[in-house]
């Protein structure tokens, strides 16, 4: 870009440096490192040069392609080539797949239950509402973990709380396999439905409190590619038992799951405790420890640290060796407010500020759309749905469900490893748009093949098994992952615990609505029309993330809450009214330009 007859300052933002240039070569003022989200030109601006003494740009000699050299550019850094992305943390990577592995539990107590009721039909004579009852009211249960999850995580650790949920999803394992009648199986249920919720909250919150800025979408998305991975085991051993005894096939897909909590909890104790439940607890010098080995430098670590030092309450001017009293003052302080009538249940369900309410708007949505679109009765029925689309084995059905969880576990690796490229925003937008589609086409195509000879119904057959794949591809790649990378992060540190417990809960109820009314919508309104009804909830989804919800890739997990509007505190902290506040205006938007 090139001046003349007036002298204009650039600031010119690069990944790691910023610096305001005066084009009369006068004077170069630099600003501390800033961290940017990619190694891109982000923004040019421009103001008027407040220099006393300018001259305009010269000339550019006809023989020449760049203006000539001064004594002045000495004093003009060069351009550098933005740095290459750090690598992966290995150990900030080993954590996240230790904590995650909670999650395979989780997806094979649900898948299996969709080969297993085929067999305890049969076996224990139990009815269709029965059934479907028992499938659904695992996440209903859950509700009850993810809140005590919420609490046990707070108290006792988040690493702890792993171990507690790995204990409980052994115990339901045995239940569920060795009962011998339908009022004991509901026990077993209930038992691994929380151990589902404090999978479900635990995992996520516990790997984006270790993960580093640059990884942490990456990171955080592991729990459902790991929950993915279970409900594949979960098909293949209804398809590998299939063949034994129908009063011991469904029993010994139930207690294969009993087999990785043992090895899980033992896993989880060389894990380190979060960085922020460390510092919550006045152990300042742990959870350094913990921040520079999960970071990946030992300045974004201190930073990390200063971070969550603010949130807790900690004043900048305590040294380290004053920390512990520091946060004995700020719970007191907390302590103090709650017993007024304050707290973090009140913040967050009775008089929430503006930002925590947008917060919850968007987390809470997100996770209502993530179920009412009606995926986990793919995932719990696909043999029925595949049964209805022509393939009347029981074998083969089983065998074709796999397929199901092949496309679940296959496709979301596309979400992981774009979540920190890309952003989440247009991963969700794309997601949701695509099963949206795809839902509308499996209504249609099952919706047709009543009305069309017997020739055209195997075309119609195969056009509704794709999809049926395509749709849980759709979400595997967007949807299924990016709720929970964005409900791990959006929240305050203070209130996030609580607020992921209840987007859980929120979550596990919409999964138990659906997949304990979807034999009794089928019959009410057909397969087809029950489709239609989950097509037009993805339509509207799409319209609400397009509208609510803000991208929130590049932001640590202390500034991301700020997209939401200033809280109450950060007010209280601004400057008085009549302060002069900069502003720049935008001089030229280049977007994302790759270097």
């Amino acid at each position: 870009m090139h001046f003349r007859d007036r002298t204009l300052v650039v600031h010119v933002r690069y990944e790691y440096t910023t610096a305001t240039v005066c084009q009369a070569r006068h004077h170069t003022r630099t600003t501390p490192p800033l961290l940017l989200r990619t190694h891109k030109l982000v923004r040019v601006e421009s103001e008027e040069c407040e220099c006393e003494d300018t001259v305009p740009w010269p000339e550019r000699p006809a023989h020449q392609d760049t203006p000539p050299r001064t004594d002045a550019d000495a004093t003009v850094p060069a351009a550098m080539a933005p740095a290459k992305r750090a690598p992966i943390n290995k150990y900030a990577f080993a954590c996240a797949l230790l904590a995650s592995m909670n999650s395979v539990l989780l997806g094979y107590d649900i898948s299996v239950m969709s080969g297993a009721q085929l067999f305890m039909k049969e076996d224990l004579k139990i009815t269709d509402t029965q059934i479907e009852i028992l499938a659904g009211v695992i996440n209903i249960y859950s509700l009850f973990g993810s809140l005590a999850a919420g609490v046990t995580s707070d108290w006792l650790g988040r690493r702890y709380t792993m171990v507690l949920a790995a204990a409980i999803f052994f115990t339901g394992a045995l239940l569920m396999g060795l009962a011998p009648r339908y009022a004991l199986l509901m026990v077993g249920r209930f038992v691994a439905g929380i151990g589902v919720g404090f999978a479900l909250m635990i995992a996520p919150v516990y790997t984006a409190e270790v993960a580093p800025t640059s990884a942490r979408g990456f990171l955080t998305s592991f729990p459902e590619v790991f929950n993915n991975f279970g409900i594949l085991l979960g098909y293949v051993s209804n398809f590998a038992f299939a063949r034994l005894p129908v009063h011991l096939s469904w029993r010994a897909m139930f207690l294969v799951g009993a087999v990785p909590p043992v090895f899980l909890g033992v896993a989880v104790l060389a894990m380190p405790e979060s960085p922020r439940w460390l510092v919550m607890r006045g152990r300042i010098d742990d959870a350094r420890r913990v921040l520079q080995r999960t970071s990946d430098s030992h300045g974004e670590a201190e930073e990390r640290l200063r971070d969550i030092k603010k949130v807790v309450g900690i004043p900048d001017d305590v040294s380290d060796a004053d920390d512990v009293a520091a946060i004995v003052r700020a719970s007191n302080k907390a302590a103090s407010r709650s017993s007024d009538g304050g707290g973090v249940w009140k913040e967050l369900l009775i008089n929430p500020s503006r930002p925590v309410r947008r917060m919850l708007v968007a987390g809470l949505g997100l996770m209502f759309i993530q179920q009412a679109t009606g995926v986990d009765c793919v995932v719990m029925y696909s043999p029925r749905v595949f049964e209805r689309a022509g393939i009347k084995s029981k074998t083969n059905s089983l065998g074709a469900s796999m397929a199901v969880g092949a496309c679940k576990t296959f496709f979301i690796p596309i979400s992981t490893l774009l979540l920190d490229r890309i952003g989440r925003r247009p991963l969700l937008l794309a997601s949701g748009g695509g099963m949206a589609i795809f839902l509308f086409t499996l209504a249609t195509s099952l919706h047709m093949m009543d009305r069309r000879p017997e020739g055209e119904q195997v075309a119609l057959g195969a056009v509704s098994i794709a999809a049926m794949l395509s749709f849980v591809a759709s979400f595997a790649s967007g949807l299924g992952p990016v709720a929970w990378v964005y409900c791990s992060e959006i929240y305050p540190l203070r209130l996030r615990a609580q607020a992921a417990a209840i987007g859980t809960g929120l979550n596990r109820i919409m999964s138990g609505a659906t997949t304990m009314s979807f034999l009794s919508l089928s019959n009410a309104i057909t397969i087809a029309g029950s489709f239609y009804l989950y097509a037009c909830i993805a339509a509207a989804g799409w319209v609400f993330m397009y509208l609510f919800l803000p991208e929130t890739m590049g932001k640590s997990l202390e500034d991301t809450a700020k997209l939401f509007g200033k809280d109450a505190e950060d007010e209280d902290a601004a400057p008085a009214a009549g302060g002069r506040r900069e502003r720049s205006k935008p001089f030229a938007e280049l977007g994302d330009v790759q270097h």
